[in-house]
């Protein structure tokens, strides 16, 4: 039998807390029958929903707090006036060694800086960085950083490429994970100091990790590599570009297919791949970014997302403790730091 594993919830973090947060919880333990949850949250809020759900009722505990994140705190503020709030609960919950996982769909930044503070880094780790997976013509790929660091150097760049090559084996299951870094062209001499002085050092004789090179834009959907690291800055852009262009596709198709007579006859003949097409697309499979380099694994669900995002929100973190990722980033960074090829820097100051 698989260990029990804890997950603590942030019950009320999401555009349609708790609902949707609960039915997700309880649609992930079909999946993973040995999770349990300590819900934070405001208790006779939680509790008409658990009423419906009498299965993940049986398999949760309530920590009551009437405090929550608001979804446009600035993360200074919720680190001041959140102590006592259910995000800030539950990561405290995975710090204290109560739970083995943290899910919210609140507020990005305040829940980086709440887990910054509350987890620590891994040793060796300067920043944390958001991760996730997502569809390419060759299966998964992962892409990190997502939005936690606008700026990085040629350094922070090398432990996301660390990082990255443990999310992909230990998630995605790829035993030599590719490495590429994203760039404006595949030429050595492309982009700017950061990336250039990156690649020098992904290079280098007895590195261990399997580096790809640079990869552009169109290598991102093309599967190329099977982890692409970058800024945070150019990896939110990417991803949010990425997420519209499956938006506009959808809504052309659509529109294609009430076009004429012709065409709605058509659509009856094309449902079949229509709907593969549009479980193959679906965000909801995709959602849960992770935030890596932390001592802890904290996922951050989409805000909007439905059960079905929560659920494999909630799903990442289960597969990252269950195939023992922490474990992995540690043995990842001892390889490195034996190899001469990682170099710690002064721990940044807290946000």
């Amino acid at each position: 039998m698989r260990q029990r594993i804890i997950i603590a919830l942030d019950a009320m973090g999401g555009d349609h807390a708790p609902g949707s947060v609960l039915q997700g919880a309880n649609l992930a333990i079909e999946r993973f029958p040995e999770v349990d949850f300590i819900l934070f949250g405001i208790e006779n809020e939680l509790r008409p929903h658990l009423a419906l759900l009498p299965k993940l009722a049986s398999r949760s505990s309530i920590t009551h707090t009437n405090e929550v994140v608001s979804g446009d705190a600035k993360p200074s503020q919720a680190l001041r006036s959140g102590r006592r709030s259910s995000m800030r609960l539950a990561i405290d919950a995975v710090a204290e060694g109560r739970a083995d996982c943290v899910v919210s769909g609140g507020n990005t930044g305040a829940l980086m800086a709440m887990a910054k503070m509350a987890l620590r880094m891994l040793p060796g780790i300067d920043r944390p960085a958001m991760a996730s997976s997502f569809p390419t013509m060759r299966g998964e790929s992962v892409m990190l950083d997502l939005g936690a660091n606008v700026e990085c150097d040629a350094e922070n760049l090398v432990q996301f490429a660390l990082m990255g090559d443990v999310f992909a084996r230990t998630v995605l299951g790829r035993t030599r994970p590719l490495i590429g870094l994203l760039n404006i062209g595949s030429e050595e001499l492309k982009g700017n100091d950061a990336v250039r002085g990156a690649s020098a050092r992904l290079q280098q004789p007895g590195f261990p990790l399997h580096f790809h090179g640079f990869v552009e834009g169109t290598d991102i959907t093309a599967g190329t590599v099977d982890v692409i690291v970058t800024d945070g800055f150019t990896g939110n852009v990417a991803l949010k570009t990425a997420e519209g262009t499956v938006e506009l596709m959808t809504e052309f198709t659509r529109a294609a297919f009430r076009y004429s007579l012709l065409a709605r006859i058509g659509y009856l003949f094309s449902k079949g791949a229509l709907a593969k097409l549009r479980e193959r697309l679906d965000p909801r499979a995709y959602n849960g970014a992770v935030f890596l380099g932390l001592d802890g694994i904290a996922v951050k669900s989409h805000g909007s997302a439905d059960a079905v995002g929560f659920a494999n929100a909630i799903g990442v973190a289960v597969d990252m403790k269950i195939n023992g990722f922490l474990e992995k980033m540690r043995q990842g960074i001892a390889a490195l730091a034996s190899s001469g090829s990682l170099m710690e820097k002064p721990q940044s100051a807290s946000l």
